[in-house]
């Protein structure tokens, strides 16, 4: 690839907070200035509320349009895309886009959550719980659900609904149970990283949905780079779920935590995609 596309999009999709825009843009600043770059910052933060998911739905479409938008963008430009944002929602159209410029692509989905939720099992109504499954196709979002669900790999989901277990056993999505499996679940294979940085314990990271039992930082950043040794490529990172406190000193020290954690990711993006 030629270069690395870095952005922050700060329009609201699902929010519930307002950190998590606060920290998609320290995030996505933090990650470029890593790079030697600079990041492009896309929408303005919304006024975060407690919707049901067929009013967010609703609400934030351009938004959720326009992130499988820059993922599109960055790909076909022969970039690395790393798309800060600030909750899952994103992947209703990033994961669909990924899936048809490159079918073989394996999703690597780590996230405390497994966000596969539909319509009839959800109980919070809350559509980040719920990006994965209308991904897959596993309910009719709207927007172009194919990614192949025996193409996604779980880390880290450690809290599970009963009804979104069952969604996820249906459809074929393989859950790893231990990190160190993750490099033979991507062995060759063209991968996306999907990091929704509650899969960090929140002892060490907060989260807005903490789930006790995550990975350290010093482990997910192992875990990066086997992923990173392991794929045939690494082809593109999105990060969500960054709830930056609003303390600055504070806000910044985790938003560096974070992007030492994604590095090992960033070099394999080499070789153009298709090439």
């Amino acid at each position: 690839m030629s270069g690395v596309a870095v952005v922050g999009l700060l329009c609201r999709t699902s929010d519930r907070t307002a950190g998590g825009a606060r920290g998609a843009e320290v995030l996505a600043e933090t990650v470029a200035e890593r790079l030697g770059t600079e990041a492009r910052m896309i929408g303005t933060p919304g006024e975060p509320r407690a919707a049901g998911w067929e009013e967010d739905l609703r609400d934030s479409r351009g938004c959720i349009l326009e992130a499988g938008g820059q993922v599109e963008d960055a790909l076909t430009g022969e970039r690395f895309p790393v798309l800060c944002a600030s909750d899952c929602t994103i992947a209703l159209t990033t994961l669909p886009t990924v899936a048809r410029l490159l079918p073989d692509v394996r999703v690597l989905w780590l996230d405390a959550h497994g966000d596969f939720n539909t319509p009839s099992t959800t109980r919070s109504g809350f559509l980040g719980g719920m990006c994965l499954a209308g991904a897959c196709g596993r309910w009719s979002t709207g927007f172009d659900g194919r990614l192949d669900p025996a193409n996604v790999v779980l880390v880290g989901s450690r809290d599970l609904d009963a009804g979104e277990r069952a969604e996820l056993d249906l459809a074929g999505v393989a859950r790893v149970e231990r990190p160190s499996q993750v490099a033979d679940a991507v062995d060759g294979a063209d991968v996306y990283v999907h990091l929704d940085l509650d899969v960090l314990d929140p002892a060490v990271f907060p989260a807005q949905f903490p789930a006790h039992g995550g990975l350290s930082d010093d482990g997910l950043r192992r875990l990066l780079d086997e992923v990173s040794q392991a794929a045939g490529r690494v082809v593109g990172v999105e990060i969500t779920a960054f709830e930056a406190p609003a303390q600055a000193a504070e806000r910044e020290q985790l938003a560096a935590l974070a992007a030492d954690a994604v590095m090992p990711l960033l070099p394999v993006a080499a070789t153009p995609v298709g090439g």
